[in-house]
């Protein structure tokens, strides 16, 4: 069955949100263990909900920890934050091809409209399920399947896209393809041990997984098609 329809993670896919996520753990966890953390220690907890992350370190400071690091997050969003090379131009295109196009994060819906707003995304997308809309969120296939219905999608007309093993995860729990994307900022490696159907070396070998259009670059198109084909 054709791909019709591409479901993106947002953070670190979309948009380059790596030093905000970065610098809001490092000023979150300096005012709880001052001198603890560094910014290698805090890669592991890019992925996961805040909850997940915060309940690990100390259950009864979570929630206050959990809006340090908001309202650190929100205040310097727009000075830290960009989008990916070629992000912009790809999901226009696909957009007027006529794919069907959503959103699936495990951020809560305010920082998320933020950060489309930001980089103009926002005109593009038919859905967006967040953090605020499911009980399970990713690697659980809820959020996934939540997306694909409001879509009026199937699993197998689909790929879920993301920078993280709980985007994987996530879409092979609901039955999606998925793909993979190299500029995770945990290594291509890494990502590639889960296994996605697809690894992109930009955005714009999304266009031809789906059919439309050759990569500029042959090298990425031969990572596209070895993974596809394992």
């Amino acid at each position: 069955m054709a791909i019709n329809t591409l479901l993106f993670d947002l953070d670190g896919t979309l948009i380059d949100t790596n030093e905000l996520i970065t610098a809001s753990f490092l000023h979150t966890l300096e005012k709880y263990y001052p001198g603890k953390y560094t910014r290698e220690d805090v890669l592991p907890f890019n992925g996961p909900t805040l909850l997940e992350t915060f309940s690990s370190l100390d259950p009864n400071l979570a929630e206050e920890m959990i809006s340090t690091y908001r309202t650190f997050n929100h205040e310097h969003h727009d000075a830290l934050v960009t989008e990916f090379e070629g992000v912009f131009d790809t999901i226009k295109i696909l957009q007027e091809k006529g794919f069907k196009l959503g959103i699936v994060t495990t951020k809560m819906r305010n920082t998320v409209m933020m950060g489309l707003a930001l980089t103009k995304l926002d005109q593009f997308f038919d859905v967006i399920v967040t953090l605020d809309d499911v009980k399970k969120p990713k690697p659980d296939a809820e959020p996934v399947l939540l997306a694909l219905s409001l879509l009026k999608s199937q699993p197998e007309e689909a790929i879920m896209v993301g920078d993280n093993f709980q985007d994987i995860l996530a879409g092979k729990n609901a039955g999606t393809k998925t793909a993979g994307v190299a500029w995770s900022h945990k290594g291509k490696d890494f990502l590639m041990s889960y296994e996605p159907d697809f690894m992109l070396e930009t955005m714009k070998d999304l266009l031809e997984v789906v059919g439309e259009g050759k990569s500029s670059r042959d090298s990425s198109n031969q990572d596209v098609h070895e993974v596809e084909q394992r």
